[in-house]
């Protein structure tokens, strides 16, 4: 039971972390000291999906599952949780693609260097 939970609360936590790699810039708008903790994180979240790794927390929580007598899974934690729900196993009867790994990492680059530049924009109009 106590290690379910565990499984459970790691798939809370990497869901946050992603929310966060993805969107964290979004604090970084009224707490700009947040950014030396969120920079680092959204790279390793972007070259993650970029170079093909496995998040550790997808290691803990399959660690969990198996000892709660679960099934872990082969896959990564996006492949496994988040691209059922946009990208139905019609669509990609072989699994996803790789290269579509790699966009998920271009678009979380994309998007925090969007965030960063009104940031760096709101700065510099500050200043002046």
């Amino acid at each position: 039971m106590v290690y379910r939970v565990l499984a459970d609360a790691t798939v809370v936590v990497h869901l946050a972390f992603i929310l966060f790699v993805l969107l964290g810039g979004l604090l970084v708008l009224r707490w700009r000291r947040l950014a030396w903790v969120h920079v680092p994180v959204a790279l390793w979240g972007a070259g993650i999906e970029l170079i093909g790794w496995v998040c550790p927390l997808t290691y803990l929580e399959n660690h969990f599952r198996l000892k709660a007598d679960e099934a872990g899974y082969g896959t990564g934690f996006v492949e496994h949780y988040l691209l059922p729900l946009v990208y139905p196993e019609i669509l990609f009867p072989g699994g996803f693609p790789r290269a579509g790994f790699t966009v998920i990492g271009i678009v979380v680059l994309a998007v925090n260097a969007g965030i960063y530049w009104v940031v760096w924009r709101r700065s510099r109009d500050r200043g002046a």
